[in-house]
């Protein structure tokens, strides 16, 4: 799953980001309304973390143009102004939900899961492709009824494999929604980290899940 963070305070920022990337989110940041809406134009954001105090535009400004965008992704607001009007206004400029500062971050990624799972396409509690099942609450995985363990980052390749499983999934389509924007289109990571979790799903079982599509990508499944 991917984010961008709509937020200009650099320390504000750097703890959230950090957070989440630890939940096995993929993390852009715009730092002004500006810069956001030019980022929700050229990438793909399962959900918009956005700040209502912004320079050049505000959050609800942001929120509007995306909405009118027809941008469809859920976006949550995030403010130190907690008065009932601003809360209205910003639920009226499309934001789906509504988090005053200052927050526990349990709550931020609580409500972030939230609006994951009503969003239009859910991700299920429990994925399963064959004895291969992975839990999308608190990141395990199993395969014949043994324990994975998995990276952050592999954790976040493997669930989308298996969201889009019997699907190939190109290198750009991984790098949009596994990584962020830094990631660079000309390094081997993508096939370092499949090799790492065929190691880990595939290793010792009977019939591989992880398949490669010489010159199309990679696909999950029996």
């Amino acid at each position: 799953m991917r984010i961008l963070l709509v937020e200009d305070e650099p320390e504000v920022a750097r703890f959230i980001s950090k957070g989440l990337r630890e939940q096995s989110f993929a993390v852009d940041v715009a730092i002004d309304g500006e810069q956001a809406l030019y980022q929700a134009e050229i990438s793909d954001y399962d959900i918009v973390v956005l700040d209502v105090m912004l320079p050049k535009f505000d959050g609800f400004q942001v929120c509007q143009r995306l909405r009118n965008r027809s941008f469809r992704s859920p976006i949550l607001m995030l403010t130190a102004r907690d008065g009932i009007d601003d809360e209205v206004e910003g639920l009226n400029s499309g934001a789906d939900d509504y988090l005053p500062k200052p927050f526990d971050f349990r709550v931020l990624l609580a409500r972030i899961q939230a609006l994951l799972r009503r969003a239009a396409q859910v991700r299920p509690n429990i994925i399963q492709v064959q004895d291969l099942h992975l839990n999308t609450l608190n990141h395990t995985a199993t395969r014949g009824g043994n324990e994975i363990r998995l990276t952050a980052k592999e954790y976040a390749l493997l669930e989308f494999l298996m969201l889009h499983s019997g699907q190939i999934q190109g290198r750009s389509a991984i790098a949009e929604h596994v990584w962020d924007e830094n990631f660079d289109p000309f390094s081997n990571l993508i096939d370092v980290y499949i090799k790492r979790l065929r190691r880990k799903v595939d290793s010792g079982y009977p019939q591989p899940l992880i398949h490669t599509r010489r010159g199309e990508g990679y696909i999950l499944g029996p």
